[in-house]
């Protein structure tokens, strides 16, 4: 917002100096501001005497001053990359989480998630990359970041953790099964949640009573904090590594991030 905000004024301070140098000479940024100050009619008729030529600079200034904010905001998250990459993110893991991979894989991949987000499926789509890619040399971990306007988000992630308890192939399975089938859980809800932990091999009476226990709750709550903790504000957010991704970015930005980190391990 503050970007957007940063380009609205400086888009109209120069949508004023196109105006009134398609009138004039070109003036500085006092004289503008002195001149609207005396006769703010300035502006009205110089678009009416000139509204084509007017509007295409407006709209070439536009697309220069969101292109100049995209270049700044790049080069402000290369420069935050290259610190992470020297000091990178910890996400707590504790022993009795459920994970995938070797406890000794060189890379660790913890995804923030919401089971409901299109955006995530699309996540979910690309770790499935990931892991097919790399093999035993990622470990993968699954934290949760179930946003409110998404109802079946909750539920889901209940579910999961409570699933986990039990077995953590049985929780990812239902993982899988849940984002294979995200269109399902949309129109059929919580109905679908219990088809596919019931598929997933979960113990389901075990199941309904651990996801409404303290430690369900307490576990997705320690995730939620430690999302906003790193910055993660939507979904999905990942720690590759220890270094931040914030969205559903495509396979080869992934593969820049874990094939550098191996190459520094030398890892092949």
């Amino acid at each position: 917002m503050k970007v957007q905000k940063q380009i609205s004024n400086y888009f109209y301070v120069l949508a004023l100096g196109v105006i009134l140098s398609l009138t004039a000479c070109a003036p500085s940024s006092s004289q503008l501001k002195k001149a609207l100050q005396e006769d703010p009619t300035i502006l009205a008729e110089a678009i009416k005497k000139n509204p084509v030529e007017i509007m295409d600079a407006i709209q070439e200034a536009a697309r220069e001053a969101q292109k100049g904010a995209a270049d700044r905001q790049a080069h402000e998250e290369e420069k935050a990359r290259e610190e992470e990459f020297k000091n990178p993110r910890q996400a707590k893991l504790s022993e009795d989480r459920a994970m995938q991979g070797p406890k000794d894989a060189p890379v660790v991949l913890v995804e923030y998630s919401d089971f409901e987000c299109p955006f995530c499926k699309r996540g979910y789509d690309t770790v499935n990359e990931v892991k097919q890619k790399y093999g035993d040399k990622i470990r993968f971990v699954y934290k949760h970041l179930p946003l409110e306007f998404h109802p079946m988000a909750m539920p889901a992630a209940k579910r999961f953790e409570a699933i986990a308890l039990q077995s953590p192939e049985k929780a990812y399975k239902f993982h899988d099964l849940v984002f294979d089938g995200q269109d399902q859980l949309r129109t059929k809800k919580e109905k679908f949640l219990d088809e596919a932990a019931k598929k997933a091999g979960a113990d389901m009476a075990r199941m309904k009573k651990d996801m409404e226990g303290e430690k369900v709750k307490a576990r997705i709550e320690e995730d939620m904090e430690e999302a906003k903790k790193f910055g993660f504000q939507g979904t999905p957010g990942f720690l590759v590594g220890g270094v931040s991704l914030k969205g559903a970015y495509p396979m080869p930005e992934f593969e820049k991030i874990i094939d550098r980190i191996l190459k520094d391990k030398g890892v092949k």
